[in-house]
């Protein structure tokens, strides 16, 4: 993973951990315990990794609003899954606080409307929070093409400006799982963010907060991502 371009995001976290036995949930909190900030959900509650609860559980239990309304993340052992979620949270901790606000005010709103089934709203946080990647660009005429699915253009006549005017950045934990074994067709769900030039010549960590204050600021307006058409 230290060597894959797909896992850059994750490259400062990892250097962290142990490479030894596979981390526990011990590990992942030690490594909160030494970020950089206190990482807190929307509401101020400090974030912890928990074993998962099993059964039927009340709302309040359930994975959502137990992190919004506790600050505690519902965590499977030995689980990779699970384990790229944490490394996503130590990563990008003020995105994903709002990705979890907007779950559990949905969920509250599906609630108080008597509805059960999943909202757009939903659907598109999840898929974000699952698949998702960070496109940023400082040429709007790049990005257009990506909207157009005009890939022959942009990414081989144009592929000198992409990689000097245009970052592909994985935020779904599901999909750092896929990475693992890439194949073809594998998908991302892009979020397309524009930049100034000067940005990609950034050292990572400064890139990494910068992207993370930008995506929470995104996600925190009540008009963005209100349907998957939106990724």
């Amino acid at each position: 993973m230290q060597h894959s371009p797909m896992f850059v995001p994750l490259h400062p976290i990892l250097a962290e951990i142990s490479t030894e036995s596979f981390p526990t949930l011990e590990d992942c909190n030690a490594l909160l315990d030494k970020h950089p900030s206190q990482i807190c959900v929307q509401i101020g509650k400090p974030l912890r990794f928990i074993p998962q609860n099993k059964g039927k559980l009340s709302f309040e239990a359930q994975y959502e609003p137990r992190c919004y309304l506790k600050g505690e993340v519902s965590t499977r052992s030995d689980n990779l899954h699970d384990l790229f979620n944490s490394l996503v949270w130590l990563t990008f901790p003020r995105a994903k606080a709002v990705l979890n606000a907007r779950h559990y005010n949905a969920l509250v709103e599906e609630r108080a409307l008597g509805k059960y089934v999943r909202s757009p709203v939903r659907d598109v946080n999840t898929l974000f929070d699952e698949s998702g990647v960070i496109v940023l660009h400082a040429d709007p005429k790049l990005a257009a093409l990506l909207k157009d699915h005009e890939w022959k253009e942009l990414f081989w006549k144009r592929r000198r400006q992409v990689n000097t005017q245009m970052g592909f950045y994985i935020f779904g934990h599901g999909l750092y799982e896929k990475a693992l074994r890439p194949y073809i067709g594998m998908t991302g769900q892009g979020l397309l963010l524009p930049v100034t030039q000067a940005f990609f010549n950034w050292p990572l960590r400064q890139q990494l907060g910068y992207m993370d204050g930008m995506l929470a600021e995104y996600l925190a307006l009540p008009e963005h991502c209100r349907s998957t058409r939106d990724l």
